[in-house]
C-alpha cells in the first residue's frame, strides 16, 4: 500500500519543472517559425505569388470590417465626450484626445482583433486541415518546404497589411468621430482641427503602425503554428482554429501594453 502511495504522490517541484519546460518547448518552436521565415526570405525561396494572394484576402477583403468597426468606434467616442467637453470649454481638446486614441491605441488594437478573428482562424483552418489530409507531407514529398510555400508568406502579407488597415482605421475613425462631434455637439470644426495640429505628432501615428506590424506577426504565426502542429482530423482543426482566435487577441492585448510603455515612453 505504501508503494502504492508513494507512486501517487504528487510532486509539486516535478509538475512545476514539466510546465517550464513543456512552456519553453512551444515557445522554441514558435520562435524557429519566424527563424526559417527570415531564412526563405534571405534565400529567396518564398512563393511570391502566394505572399501577393495572402496580401489581397488579408488586407482588401478585411477593408470593409475594418472601416465599419473604427467609423462606429470614432463616432460613439465623440458620443460620449463631446458635450462633456463642450459643457467644460474643452471643446479644442477632443481633436487631440480622438486622434491620440484612435492613432496610438484603438486603431491598432481593434485592427488586429479583427483580423485575428477573420484571418487567424483561416490560416489555422487552412493549414490545419492540410496537415490532417497530409497535404504537408504530399509538398514535402515534392521538395516543396511548407514554409517558403505556406507559412512565409502569410507572415510577410500579414506584417505587410496591418499597418496599411491601421491607416484607413484611423483616418476613417477620426474623420467619422469630427463629423459627430460638429453635427451633434455643435464644436466648431476650426476648434476640432486645431487641438489635433497643436498636440499630435507625426509619432503617435508611426507608433501605432509599429503595433500593426507586430500584431500581424503575432496573427500570422500563431495561425500557422496551431495549423502545422493539428491532429486529431476535423476535432482538431477546429481547436486548432478556437485557440488560434484565443491566443492571438490575448497577445495581442498583453504585447499593446509592452509597447505603448516602450514606444511612447509611458
Amino acid at each position: 500500500m505504501s508503494f502504492q502511495w508513494k507512486q501517487f504522490q504528487f510532486n509539486p517541484l516535478s509538475y512545476l519543472g514539466r510546465m517550464v519546460t513543456k512552456v519553453l518547448f512551444y515557445i522554441g518552436d514558435f520562435v524557429q517559425l519566424y527563424v526559417n521565415t527570415i531564412k526563405a526570405i534571405s534565400h529567396h525561396t518564398v512563393f511570391w505569388n502566394n505572399a501577393l494572394s495572402e496580401m489581397e484576402f488579408i488586407g482588401v477583403k478585411s477593408l470593409p470590417i475594418v472601416l465599419a468597426i473604427s467609423a462606429s468606434t470614432g463616432m460613439v467616442f465623440s458620443l460620449q465626450i463631446a458635450k462633456i467637453f463642450a459643457t467644460f470649454g474643452l471643446s479644442s481638446q477632443l481633436g487631440q484626445g480622438l486622434t491620440l486614441a484612435f492613432a496610438r491605441e484603438l486603431a491598432p488594437v481593434l485592427t488586429g482583433v479583427v483580423v485575428a478573428g477573420r484571418v487567424g482562424s483561416s490560416i489555422a483552418a487552412e493549414i490545419g486541415s492540410m496537415k490532417v489530409t497530409e497535404q504537408i507531407e504530399a509538398l514535402e514529398a515534392l521538395s516543396t518546404d511548407p514554409i517558403d510555400y505556406l507559412v512565409a508568406p502569410k507572415i510577410i502579407a500579414a506584417a505587410a497589411m496591418l499597418p496599411l488597415l491601421v491607416i484607413f482605421a484611423d483616418l476613417f475613425g477620426i474623420l467619422c468621430g469630427f463629423v459627430l462631434a460638429i453635427s451633434y455637439a455643435h464644436i466648431p470644426a476650426t476648434d476640432f482641427i486645431s487641438g489635433i495640429l497643436a498636440f499630435v505628432t507625426c509619432w503617435d501615428f508611426l507608433g501605432g503602425l509599429v503595433k500593426a506590424v507586430f500584431f500581424g506577426l503575432i496573427i500570422a504565426g500563431i495561425g500557422s503554428y496551431k495549423g502545422l502542429h493539428t491532429a486529431n482530423g476535423a476535432v482538431g482543426v477546429g481547436k486548432a482554429t478556437t485557440e488560434s482566435v484565443v491566443f492571438s487577441s490575448i497577445i495581442i492585448f498583453v504585447s499593446n501594453y509592452f509597447l505603448s510603455m516602450l514606444l511612447y515612453g509611458l
